[in-house]
């Protein structure tokens, strides 16, 4: 197969934790022909989808001492050539949010592939419906107590209820912008003013989960069935586990309250074209819902050395979707 991945430029990513390489290196593993191009290099020619992009050959990581190792020089890229995507068998659409209005244009462009000749994940559709912090909130039986407003007043009058509440910017990304509010803070009414902006933009604001402390769990679901987890426990004073503002990662295991949030949602991201997303856990409530670069591929395989690694697992499962394409170039 030739699968092409958007995602941003190459030179910034982590090998030892970007799951977007990972699966790349799943790819090439299993002898399939890796390309890579970015949102900004994305055209449309005679109502058809075409990008610049270059072929990619990896060295893919290797776990040393209980962690993922890369060497210096750890990808190579060819020359870019102007190619239409539907001679691709798939293309993964793996840039990182925010979701800023050139993202939203790339998914405009990639609406031309033809989806009989070509499998797109995420669906440009699904992407575009489906706001991470929003998107959970139709599944209203495993979610926590949620508002979303940009009243002052009543944000104050849920977290007096509530006692504590948390805090979210709609368009927010790694755990950037959210906050704990409790109602007895003296910056209350700052913190709601910064975040709404002066009360021109909604926020989430969620019940606050004292199963915070334990950790915020990353479920990775492969067309709506979970096959990962780990759990990122909060380091120090931090509330937020996030690993981009430093949670600590540990082991874990999906309980049956978590496989029940699995089973709610999923028919929902399959019909949707949510095809790879990882879901966000605390207490047994979903608080968010991940699409556009979901990540931690690393580091569920760190901690489960014997089994299949989730990359191949991915690119195994597109494997069969492509060869039920009606007009897939892989039939050719």
């Amino acid at each position: 197969m030739k699968l092409a991945f958007i995602i941003d430029p190459i030179h910034k990513l982590d090998p030892t934790h970007d799951s977007s390489v990972a699966m790349m290196e799943a790819a090439q593993e299993l002898g399939h022909e890796v390309w890579i191009t970015e949102i900004n290099q994305l055209s449309v020619f005679a109502s058809t989808a075409w990008a610049n992009l270059q072929p990619v050959r990896l060295t893919p990581v290797q776990r040393v001492a209980g962690r993922w190792q890369k060497v210096e020089s750890w990808y190579e890229v060819g020359d870019r050539r102007l190619c239409c995507l539907e001679d691709m068998d798939a293309v993964f659409m793996r840039t990182d949010p925010p979701v800023t209005t050139a993202y939203l244009y790339a998914t405009y462009i990639l609406d031309y592939i033809d989806p009989q000749k070509t499998l797109v994940l995420n669906h440009p559709a699904g992407l575009r419906n489906a706001n991470e912090k929003m998107y959970g909130l139709q599944f209203t039986n495993v979610i926590p107590e949620t508002i979303v407003s940009q009243h002052k007043s009543e944000i104050r009058a849920f977290t007096e209820k509530q006692g504590m509440a948390v805090l979210k910017p709609i368009g927010g990304k790694a755990g950037e912008g959210i906050l704990l509010l409790k109602p007895d803070d003296p910056n209350f009414n700052s913190l709601i003013e910064l975040s709404t902006q002066q009360g021109t933009l909604p926020t989430i604001v969620q019940t606050y989960l004292p199963a915070a402390r334990e950790g915020d769990k990353r479920i990775i679901l492969l067309n709506g069935e979970p096959i990962g987890a780990i759990n990122r426990v909060p380091s120090g004073n931090e509330f937020r586990g996030n690993m981009a503002v430093g949670g600590r990662v540990v082991k874990t295991e999906i309980t049956d309250r978590e496989r029940e949030i699995c089973s709610t949602v999923a028919p929902k991201l399959r019909k949707d074209g949510l095809y790879f997303v990882g879901l966000d856990v605390i207490g047994g409530y979903l608080t968010e819902v991940n699409v556009t670069s979901p990540t931690g591929i690393r580091e569920v395989d760190l901690f489960h050395p014997d089994c299949v690694p989730l990359g191949q697992q991915v690119i195994r499962w597109v494997e069969a979707q492509v060869k039920n394409l009606p007009n897939s170039s892989a039939k050719k």
